[in-house]
């Protein structure tokens, strides 16, 4: 009841929240900001689409740089989908663009949800994998300030599950784990005690991704090594059960999303095979235990990783690395099956190597971060059908650049 409780005193006590600095408001032993004091070194646009932008409100797609000084780009959006850079802003800690094997170079973190948006679209939730901490930034009109950053709980945090004020980290890092934070009315972040529990796969996991259902119930988290899902029940205290044991039906689990209904929908990248990628999707109770709805539905394509899912719950979206492609899925509202729409639904180039994607705040378009070229494609929609049609691509991320989220 704790959760229901405080999320209705977040709700209005956030709109009086400032920008507040990390010394403030530091938790534990902390890494010097290797970007100096908040934004005194913020850096300007590198895209020849156009100057800085002044007002980060109207709508934006954000990423990680993901470097040993590690900043978060901002590339705001118009009404058409076209991106234009603005900038970039300390994180307050480090990232780590070195991949663990076998994770390639273009995916050094190798999974999904480094970075997100929450508390109304006004805070930002990244993963400093360099300095296994975790910053939380505001998003202001024309900056992002930092509000607290907070050590992870555990070694080379790579993913982040937000659900109303409880958000957890999966640390891939030596034994990997998941540990559990409570967000403050101030957007700081309080580590919860009792919240850390290990991942059944132990140090041969290989974790891709951590998130919610949508009650938040439910944590779930994939091993690409283990092809097994880890689900974890949650009480009324935010903590989580043991981890309960579920196998993939296809090989080689990695992104997933949830409709509106529960379903859960898991990419499956079968270790790379040329054409043998998949998507399947599951019943997601409460108790923890999956049933398969449909099993490894194939779309011919390789290295499917990335899932979203539009806010009404009918299309499932996949990015496939080693095609250079996105395939699209109907899911039915019904039962929760999945039908391959379009296996190419859209093509962003050989070597392009699409790895993290979100949806704008309504759903309207699509953003995909090309890990090959360094740069963020987006695309429009169609409502009805699931089709996409390319709108922009914009450049000047660099190499390693990891998570991405908007607004």
């Amino acid at each position: 009841m704790r959760r229901k409780i405080r999320a209705i005193v977040i709700c209005l006590s956030f709109l009086m929240l400032g920008p507040f600095s990390t010394d403030t408001f530091a938790k534990g032993p902390k890494k010097s900001h290797p970007g100096g004091p908040k934004n005194s070194h913020v850096r300007g646009p590198k895209n020849p689409h156009g100057g800085r932008a002044k007002n980060f409100h109207a709508g934006g797609v954000y990423f990680l740089t993901n470097q040993v000084n590690i900043w978060v780009a901002v590339f705001p959006r118009d009404a058409r989908g076209m991106l234009t850079s603005a900038g970039e802003f300390p994180s307050g800690g480090a990232g780590n663009p070195t991949p663990q094997p076998p994770d390639p170079a273009t995916d050094p973190l190798a999974s999904q949800g480094a970075l997100l948006i929450g508390r109304g679209n006004q805070l930002l939730f990244a993963v400093n994998a360099g300095s296994n901490q975790i910053s939380v930034l505001k998003i202001g009109k024309n900056s992002l300030d930092v509000v607290d950053v907070v050590d992870s709980g555990g070694i080379r945090p790579i993913s982040l599950a937000l659900h109303d004020d409880l958000l957890y980290v999966l640390n891939e890092g030596g034994t990997p784990n998941i540990t559990g934070f409570e967000i403050d009315e101030d957007g700081t972040l309080t580590q919860l005690d009792g919240s850390t529990q290990p991942l059944i796969g132990g140090t041969g996991a290989d974790p891709a991704q951590i998130g919610f259902s949508h009650d938040g119930d439910l944590l779930v988290v994939t091993e690409k090594s283990g092809n097994r899902i880890n689900t974890y029940t949650i009480n009324d205290d935010g903590l989580p059960s043991a981890p309960i044991d579920n196998a993939s039906n296809g090989m080689t689990p990695f992104g997933f999303a949830f409709n509106n209904a529960d379903t859960l929908v898991v990419s499956e990248a079968f270790g790379g095979a040329l054409n043998q990628s998949a998507a399947s999707s599951y019943s997601a109770p409460d108790n923890g235990i999956l049933s398969v709805i449909s099993g490894s539905v194939p779309n011919s394509q390789t290295a499917s990783c990335w899932v979203v899912i539009t806010n009404d719950g009918k299309f499932a979206f996949v990015s496939n690395t080693g095609s250079g492609t996105i395939s699209s899925y109907r899911i039915n509202a019904e039962n929760g099956s999945l039908t391959l729409l379009n296996p190419v639904a859209a093509t962003t180039g050989m070597g392009s190597a699409p790895i993290d994607m979100t949806l704008s705040v309504n759903s309207r378009f699509l953003f995909v971060l090309l890990g090959g070229t360094q740069s963020v494609a987006s695309f429009r929609i169609g409502g009805g059908n699931g089709s996409l049609t390319p709108v922009d691509t914009a450049g000047g991320l660099p190499f390693g650049a990891q998570g991405i989220a908007a607004k």
